[in-house]
């Protein structure tokens, strides 16, 4: 409420300065100032807990989860699967969210049918959710369709990230045919495996290229971060500088995480990769990423929980103070998706604060505030 002022006292904040014990006070949905003089009364006592910036998050697939909760069913209401996909990250911390969802497929999963969806699910539960929603388009370059799909969703209003996608067999992350195989669980022999592997790669080509160059130019023309996904070789991380990226999302090997941060790329890595202590798909642990100084931000992916798990082990584990990161899920994400207003316990910034508490050595969150008001 506007002129209502909200003090939160006797926390541990992390402010850019580094962490300091005193209060936060928000007013008209900003944070109005930071003390650790006297407190005035009616404020509310957080008896000791940390107060984090709200957790930004750039590339989450949680939604499809909702949308599609076994496979080939499909929630007959999406608007309420995207109001309980916004629990489940407020729930986590995460105060600022990039849904991202696939525009094109590799194999026909049914991802055309989430795209129409997702989009449907955003628009039918805007007002009614709780943390701040933009959009992320996933864009398979593979696939023959993508560039009709993309000119339907790419002038959403709620548009904020684009990134380029090939998961072709064969190419990037699944350069390993039997990683391919044992991802997708397919019981079909190697031979055909590579049979179909030839066809889409025979696909992609015709259309890999003109795909590139329509999404960068899009980004470029309209001011929208661009990144490039599944980076395994430097020439990946080279070809994506060129196209104007920004970001390195989620890249498979030492080599290139090593080439994107060379080059001045943002690395971006999997949460649940760090907190199960590697990749589910035989790519690069996150924890070597991080140890080699190359990590930019985390993202949750598929777990929302893991972004502020991810951050603490971070700390614990990679030799990494709690400011930095933390600041690997705050400030820089929001640096990177171009969002200013936020990730930083700040006066004038947008007041989206996580209450934290630490419990058997694990974060929980306690409370979450955005822009100001309470929703958790």
């Amino acid at each position: 409420m506007i002129g209502k002022t909200t003090v939160l006292a006797g926390a541990r904040l992390l402010t850019p300065e580094g962490l300091r014990k005193g209060h936060v006070a928000i007013e008209g949905g900003t944070i109005k100032a930071l003390g650790n003089g006297s407190v005035p009364s009616g404020s509310e006592d957080l008896d000791g807990d940390f107060v984090f910036p709200g957790l930004v998050e750039l590339h989450t697939d949680n939604l499809e989860r909702h949308l599609k909760p076994r496979p080939g069913l499909y929630w007959p209401e999406p608007g309420a699967a995207m109001e309980a996909h916004d629990a489940q990250l407020v729930g986590a911390g995460i105060t600022t969210v990039l849904d991202s969802v696939c525009v094109g497929e590799t194999v026909d999963q049914g991802r055309q049918v989430l795209l129409d969806l997702s989009l449907r699910a955003i628009d039918e539960s805007r007002g009614n959710l709780r943390a701040d929603h933009r959009l992320h388009l996933r864009c398979e370059i593979g696939d023959p369709r993508m560039g009709e799909l993309f000119d339907r969703v790419c002038h959403h209003p709620l548009l904020a990230l684009v990134s380029l996608m090939d998961h072709t067999p064969g190419q990037r992350q699944w350069r390993d045919l039997e990683s391919y195989r044992t991802y997708h669980e397919s019981k079909s022999p190697m031979s055909l495996i590579e049979a179909q592997a030839e066809e889409m790669a025979r696909r992609r080509d015709l259309v890999a290229a003109p795909h590139r160059r329509k999404v960068s130019e899009f980004a470029s023309r309209h001011g929208v971060p661009l990144a490039s996904h599944d980076d395994t070789l430097p020439g990946d991380v080279d070809e994506a500088l060129g196209l104007g990226a920004s970001i390195s999302e989620f890249p498979t090997t030492l080599e290139a995480a090593r080439q994107a941060s060379l080059r001045g790329l943002a690395v971006t890595m999997g949460a649940p990769n760090l907190v199960r202590g590697g990749s589910h798909s035989g790519n690069v642990p996150a924890s070597r990423v991080a140890d080699e100084g190359l990590l930019s931000a985390l993202s949750s992916d598929y777990v929302p929980s893991s972004l502020l798990a991810g951050a603490f082990i971070l700390n614990r584990d990679c030799g990494l103070s709690l400011e930095e990161s933390v600041r690997a899920v705050t400030e820089t994400p929001a640096r990177l998706g171009r969002l200013d207003d936020r990730g930083r316990l700040e006066p004038g910034l947008r007041a989206d604060l996580v209450r934290v508490r630490v419990h058997n050595g694990r974060p929980v969150v306690k409370s979450v505030w955005v822009a100001g008001r309470q929703v958790f």
